[in-house]
């Protein structure tokens, strides 16, 4: 069986969404600064999956007591990557449980002698369950696939005579169904058909569950008094941009703090001191998404210096954190930015590519933005874990509109929604809101994606979470996507903006796409009438097969996806002039699944294949989108308002009345 170590939580009875889970410590972006270093550990490490019965091997014979090649054979492991698909053994592609990594790292001299110096090691994802030693010495565990964890490893390297270090991290893959997502291991007992003890990984969500260290690892410094956590949220008041910032401080009780806003000129527009307070800023630029404004995603730096006296002498630390000034409100029909009506027209997304998986890859990251932009998207979803920071850093610069979604999917069955689940979830959200909550892009919370929700026990567990997220950032709205009917869903009444997910005539009326309208009218009108809030089509599509052609159109031909993709529009383009506030294609690009008679090699469902070349219907969408924008722009600033948008060369061109001319990425 494949085993994972016995919860480190204990069961709790009735939870308040009041209590804080009191997550220790800040989990600022490692950045680089007068007091700061970091050192990147992506690379070849050495990597052993543990094929024993049990999968219990490594930890019986202690494999993290010292080096992984002494205890049997490795083989290389690019990190950042998933390991499914990096080899030739398909063993290793469908494996579940343990697999084991290690890194031996030669330490900066000055990082092992100077006790001023606190070295903390930062894994950004590991999938699923993660245990950590540093020369054979447990350090941390963390549970939870797509969020950053660390460790202060300070005294174990600062102890010895060693300038080196051995890393070592086991991961289990396992999914349970308290673990998010959830998921099941069912034996297969039939002795006719299956060797003994097989067992197979069982889940309810439609992509491949890759696993391993999927984003960055790395080391990295600060005083042993250091900026721990940095919270920012802004306002506007008749033009004056209002930043509040509250500061948490480790390692010292006697420091002072001084914060300067510098414009991107590097120019201070406001100054303050302390660890909470408001900077004002006349005549702010304000963060606009993407193709809502001339200058989109305005961003400042908040520079915070610390000083501070120890008792080994004074100290210094200091942190810079990219700011943007913007507002988000929800009414019964609008999503309002900078209390202007918002529309978004964007796309769900996976991070998925051939041969890495969900392993992070930032040149694949910089080609998905291009794309992006030629699509002329301004949102995405990340449909269905949180991404890698860098993705949310992107999208701050660029102006590229978030809603932040947990690992919740696939929470389809009763035992799903018990206390130790619903004790796992607020962690997640906890864990979430503080890496994600100073991004200007990300305008919206999103607790889950397609669960039961008609089940008894779902409407007390999303109350819970939904109301814990808010208590974490009352700032921002707070969804989940549902596919249930709206006469039975029982978290839609919570949440602040309705997020729908149907397929008609894909998943049933097959090939009936002049049904579309109709249902999808009924739709908007039975789940408007019964909440009276804004509504976002969170997905829709149809699978497709790059280079399949059909005319008259049918399934799974590229003439399908477009006029499926039609009839969608034609409601939405109605329905968008009362009530609903976005239309988010489902997918960006075609991605890997479990095997299946329904899936050929992966969802097919991209407008975009899974190495980013454009099917039919992208090219359809990208006029859409654009068209959308340049009506958005005249909604705002009057007719004909088109204007060149700030480093992107052929939109908005002055004066010009007609279709916004799309420009080159």
């Amino acid at each position: 069986m494949p085993g994972r170590p016995a919860g480190s939580w204990a069961l709790l009875g009735p939870l308040l969404w009041s209590c804080a889970l009191a997550l220790r410590g800040g989990m600022l972006y490692p950045r680089e600064s007068p007091s700061r270093e970091r050192k990147e550990l992506d690379g070849l490490w050495s990597f052993r999956a543990d094929f024993s019965a049990g999968r219990h091997e490594g930890f019986e014979q202690q494999w993290y007591r010292r080096p992984l090649r002494e205890s049997g054979p490795t083989v290389d492991m690019p990190v950042p990557s998933s390991f499914n698909d990096v080899s030739q053994d398909g063993q290793l592609r469908n494996f579940i449980g343990w697999v084991w990594y290690e890194r031996e790292v030669t330490l900066p001299q000055r990082w092992i002698q100077d006790p001023d110096t606190r070295v903390v090691l930062r894994i950004g994802s590991a999938h699923y369950y993660a245990i950590v030693w540093v020369n054979g010495v447990h350090v941390t565990e963390h549970e939870g696939g797509h969020l950053p964890f660390e460790a202060d490893i300070s005294k174990l390297v600062q102890s010895g005579p060693l300038a080196s270090c051995r890393i070592t991290v086991a991961v289990n893959n396992t999914l349970t169904p308290h673990t998010l997502p959830p998921g099941s291991i069912l034996y297969k007992s039939d002795p006719s058909k299956y060797p003994k003890g097989y067992f197979v990984q069982d889940t309810n969500f439609d992509f491949f569950n890759y696993a391993g260290l999927h984003r960055t690892v790395l080391l990295y410094t600060t005083p042993t008094a250091y900026i721990d956590d940095i919270t920012i949220t802004t306002d506007v008041d008749q033009g004056t941009g209002l930043v509040n910032y509250q500061i948490s401080v480790q390692g010292t009780e006697h420091f002072l703090l001084e914060v300067r806003l510098l414009d991107k000129e590097s120019k201070a527009v406001a100054q303050g001191t302390g660890g909470r307070g408001q900077l004002q800023v006349p005549s702010a630029n304000l963060w606009w998404p993407y193709l809502m404004h001339e200058h989109p995603a305005y961003l400042y730096s908040l520079e915070v210096r610390l000083t501070a006296q120890t008792a080994s002498g004074p100290m210094s630390d200091f942190y810079t954190l990219p700011v943007g000034i913007r507002t988000v409100a929800v009414t019964e029909s609008r999503f309002l930015i900078n209390g202007k009506p918002f529309y978004f027209h964007g796309v769900n997304k996976h991070e998925d590519s051939d041969i890495r998986g969900r392993g992070f890859d930032l040149t694949l990251l910089v080609k998905d933005f291009h794309l992006l932009r030629w699509l002329g998207a301004n949102s995405f979803r990340t449909s269905h874990y949180p991404y890698a920071e860098e993705v949310m850093q992107l999208c701050d610069r660029y102006g590229i509109v978030v809603i932040d979604e947990c690992p919740g999917v696939g929470i389809v069955l009763p035992q799903n929604y018990g206390n130790v689940s619903l004790q796992h979830h607020l962690e997640v959200m906890e864990e979430l809101v503080r890496r994600d909550k100073n991004h200007p892009a990300v305008v919206m919370w999103s607790v889950a994606n397609e669960p039961k929700s008609f089940l008894k026990p779902a409407g007390y567990y999303f109350k819970t979470v939904i109301a814990h997220t808010k208590a974490l950032d009352p700032s921002r709205p707070v969804t989940f996507v549902t596919n249930s009917n709206y006469t039975t869903d029982l978290g839609a009444p919570y949440v602040d903006v309705i997020c729908i997910n149907s397929y008609y005539s894909w998943y049933h009326d097959y090939g009936h796409l002049e049904l579309i309208r109709l249902q999808l009218e009924s739709q908007f009108e039975s789940w408007y009438g019964a909440y009276q809030k804004p509504i976002i089509q969170s997905e829709y599509g149809a699978e497709t097969i790059a280079g399949f052609h059909q005319d008259p159109p049918l399934m799974f031909t590229e003439e399908y996806q477009k006029s499926m993709l039609e009839q969608y529009h034609l409601v939405l383009d109605q329905k968008r002039k009362e009530y609903v506030v976005g239309e988010l294609v489902w997918n960006f690009a075609d991605f890997m699944t479990n095997q299946s008679p329904q899936r050929p090699v992966g969802n097919k469902k991209g407008i975009f294949t899974r190495q980013r070349q454009p099917k039919s219907a992208a090219f359809l969408l990208r006029d859409r989108y654009w068209r959308l924008a340049n009506e958005t722009r005249g909604d705002l600033h009057g007719a004909g308002a088109c204007l060149a948008v700030e480093g992107i060369p052929g939109t908005f061109q002055p004066g010009f009345r007609g279709t916004l001319l799309q420009g080159n990425f």
